[in-house]
């Protein structure tokens, strides 16, 4: 990313040095010892590599996924919208649209601006697209049969990026639960609430920034002093780290909302998740 607007990997990595060798003056041994590491760690990854795009999407919904997100650098709204609901109308399901188009373009989206191929702005406008044409898909989620299971489901405060987020409300919703979505950067005192209120035996959390996982565990010890309910976790940090969903107090976590429903079958029986 910064590479893109013209601030050389040699300069970060020079930093990146001066960083150490100041830490190693100032601190005692075993606190610049441990920030080293992870100063180490960044050199490594910096002389490495550089971003790379994420993997193409596989199987029947490669072309379609290329042509959506052609469609939306493009700006064409009503076209990609309408793409969607073709796709479903030829017998897609939702499910595949869902992790095998929306989900690898959105990558590809975040990937574009991080490289500063896309403005901000463009970035916005293509999620807000991806978010129309899931709203056209809910008539297919809501034909499914309750199943008597309630999910609260929400991105932390401070956190914007809700898709991923809202995919999992969707495939719950596909499942049968009753789902109570709340969208971006829910107040902690309100995730309460609603986790109180509808009597929730799942709660989903997402946090995009690891700057967001301090207000999550802090959101996760509030929910644990109410009790009695099942807490999932989810985002990018997660990915990075498999174990770090101890760290915030949480139940699980789930790399994606196919997994996140996975996980609810093993806790709660095949039959009612």
């Amino acid at each position: 990313m910064l590479e893109e607007r013209d601030v050389s990997t040699d300069d970060l990595i020079t930093n990146f040095e001066c960083l150490r060798e100041t830490f190693d003056e100032r601190l005692s041994p075993a606190q610049a010892a441990e920030i080293s590491d992870v100063l180490n760690a960044g050199l490594t990854q910096l002389r490495r590599e550089r971003c790379d795009p994420e993997p193409e999407p596989r199987g029947a919904a490669q072309e379609l996924a290329k042509e959506y997100l052609s469609l939306l650098l493009a700006g064409e709204r009503a076209r990609a919208v309408q793409l969607i609901r073709d796709a479903v109308a030829g017998g897609m399901t939702v499910r595949d649209i869902y992790l095998h188009v929306f989900q690898p373009v959105q990558y590809e989206i975040g990937r574009l601006w991080q490289v500063n191929r896309i403005t901000v702005a463009q970035e916005h406008y293509c999620t807000a697209v991806t978010q129309l044409a899931m709203s056209q898909l809910y008539p297919e989620l809501l034909s499914h049969p309750p199943c008597g299971r309630v999910l609260v489901c929400a991105c932390i405060g401070g956190d914007l990026h809700e898709i991923g987020s809202r995919m999992i409300a969707d495939f719950f919703e596909l499942e049968g639960w009753d789902t109570y979505y709340l969208g971006a950067s829910t107040p902690v005192p309100g995730i309460v609430e609603q986790v109180q209120n509808r009597k929730a035996d799942l709660l989903a959390l997402s946090a995009t920034m690891t700057y967001h996982l301090a207000q999550m565990r802090e959101c996760v010890a509030a929910v644990r002093a109410e009790g009695g309910v099942r807490i999932l976790v989810g985002g990018r940090p997660f990915l990075l780290d498999a174990e770090l969903w101890r760290s915030v107090g949480a139940d699980g976590w789930a790399k994606n909302a196919d997994e996140a429903v996975a996980v609810a079958r093993e806790w709660f029986g095949e039959e009612q998740a």
